[in-house]
């Protein structure tokens, strides 16, 4: 395989980059920008040498311990928990919460055999015991498998006598009803306050 065909499969690794895409990225990087393609070698090198998960809440990190979790001034009382390191920086962005989190490896998607032992579950329930933590807030999607992920890890927290809660869901600020969808609409409607 040559080198531009090696790049191009490559490019195919990342979600949502079929051929067709991975083509067009390649071609643009070596005909119009050379540099970039270099500097992003460079970054993916050291990301792939650097980039670590944070050993207290599995987000990634260059250090044992993430900047979220070394932050004293954070509330202790609240843990977060999220599917993806992805997940937990849109949280961040929005600077309305000060807990900590707790990053699963995932969703748990018996179609595809991923369980809670997959996703780090037992993790989760270590860290939400340490006498610290008063609730856990089910931050996962809402798909069929970010729900069926918040169902069984919050039956495992209620179990173990730990209070957890779920996202509220809801019309997004700036909608038209009419353009929402239903599902999110009936949503809504159960869980008005």
């Amino acid at each position: 395989m040559s080198a531009l065909e090696q790049l191009i499969e490559a490019l195919r690794r990342l979600p949502g980059v079929g051929q067709k895409s991975a083509q067009r990225m390649a071609y643009h990087l070596l005909q119009h920008d050379r540099e970039g393609a270099q500097r992003l070698s460079a970054a993916l090198a050291a990301a792939a040498q650097q980039v670590q998960h944070c050993q207290r809440c599995h987000t990634f990190s260059e250090a044992a311990l993430c900047p979220v979790c070394l932050d004293a001034t954070r509330d202790a009382k609240l843990l977060c928990v999220v599917e993806t390191p992805a997940d937990q920086a849109a949280l961040e962005r929005t600077g309305s919460y000060r807990g900590y989190y707790f990053v699963l490896q995932g969703r748990v998607s018996p179609l595809d055999g991923i369980s809670t032992k997959d996703i780090g579950v037992a993790e989760l329930l270590e860290r939400a015991s340490d006498g610290l933590v008063e609730e856990v807030i089910l931050a996962t999607s809402f798909t069929a498998e970010g729900e069926a992920t918040a169902h069984v890890v919050g039956e495992v927290l209620r179990a173990r006598g730990l209070r957890s809660t779920r996202l509220a869901r809801g019309v997004p600020v700036g909608s038209e009803l009419e353009y929402v969808d239903l599902g999110t609409i009936a949503h809504a409607l159960v869980d008005r306050r």
